[in-house]
C-alpha cells in the first residue's frame, strides 16, 4: 500500500471492508471499529460506512490494490450521487449532506504484477475482467476481440472462479485468433503477499495454466519476448535508435 494509506488507516475511527481484505491489514487496525462483509455485499458496507461518517466517525474503505481499478471508489462516489451527499470540491445540495472525501492511491496487481515479471506493460495495454458478475459475457468477448485485434497487450483480472471455470479458455480462443501460439503470458498469483507465485507461459499453453481469483494474467503483444526469466514489451526505441551501446 502507499505511504498515505497507512497514514489514512491509522487516522480514521473506522475501517469498511470485505471481510478478506480486512483480514491482511488486521494489524494496522487494532481498535478501530470495523464494518466487514462478505463478497457481493459491497452496497451494504459502502451504505454502512456513509452512515458512521454522515455521523462524524471518520471511516475508511479498503480495497485490494487500486481503489479505483475494478474496486469500491466508483461504488461510494456512485452512491453519494444517489443519496444526494455532497463531496469535496461540490457544492452542498438544498437540504442536504456533505462528507469529504478522499480516493488514496494503491497499486494495483498490473503494477506489482508487472513488476514481478519485468517490464510487460510498456507499451500500450488494456485491462480486462473475465467476471461476468456485472458485465455481460458477451460484452466481455467483444472486448477481448477489440484488445486482441489491436495488438494491445493484455491484462486480464478475474480469470477463472468455480462459478466461471471456462471463461479463460474462451478468452484464449479468442486472443489466439489474432496472435502467435506463441506469444509469451506471464501469470502471477498473489503479487507481494505470502501466497505469491510467478510464471511465464505461452498463449497456446495459458489453458493449462493454474489461475484463481487472485492471479492477474499479463498476454504480450506481437513483439513481447521473454529475456533471462523476463517478460518485455519493447516501446519501440530499437526502431528508432541504436540502443547497442
Amino acid at each position: 500500500m502507499s505511504q498515505r494509506a497507512a497514514q489514512v488507516l491509522e487516522a480514521v475511527d473506522a475501517v469498511a471492508g470485505y471481510t478478506t481484505y480486512i483480514d491482511l491489514i488486521r494489524p494496522l487496525i487494532q481498535g478501530k471499529q470495523i464494518v466487514s462483509t462478505a463478497m457481493k455485499k459491497e452496497i451494504d458496507r459502502v451504505s454502512a460506512a456513509l452512515d458512521l461518517a454522515l455521523a462524524g466517525t471518520s471511516c475508511a474503505v479498503v480495497s485490494s490494490g487500486d481503489p479505483g481499478v475494478y474496486a469500491m471508489a466508483g461504488l461510494v462516489l456512485e452512491m453519494c450521487r444517489e443519496r444526494s451527499i455532497a463531496i469535496g470540491g461540490t457544492d452542498n445540495p438544498d437540504n442536504g449532506d456533505q462528507l469529504c472525501i478522499e480516493i488514496v492511491p494503491g497499486i494495483p496487481a498490473l503494477c506489482s504484477g508487472a513488476s514481478l515479471l519485468g517490464a510487460p506493460l510498456t507499451h500500450d495495454f488494456a485491462a480486462i475482467s473475465l467476471s461476468d458478475l456485472l458485465t455481460p459475457w458477451e460484452t466481455i468477448e467483444a472486448r477481448l476481440e477489440a484488445a486482441a485485434s489491436a495488438d494491445f497487450v493484455i491484462v486480464i483480472y478475474n480469470p477463472k472462479s468455480r462459478r466461471r471455470a471456462d471463461h479463460l479458455t474462451r478468452a484464449q480462443q479468442i486472443i489466439m485468433a489474432h496472435r502467435d501460439p506463441s506469444t509469451p503470458v506471464g501469470i502471477v498469483t498473489g503479487a507481494m503477499r505470502e501466497n505469491q507465485r510467478i510464471s511465464l507461459t505461452t498463449l497456446e499453453q495459458l489453458h493449462q495454466a493454474e489461475v484463481d481469483m487472485q492471479t492477474t494474467v499479463f498476454v504480450g503483444n506481437s513483439n513481447t519476448f521473454c529475456y533471462d526469466g523476463y517478460m518485455v514489451t519493447p516501446r519501440g526505441y530499437s526502431k528508432k535508435y541504436n540502443i547497442n551501446k
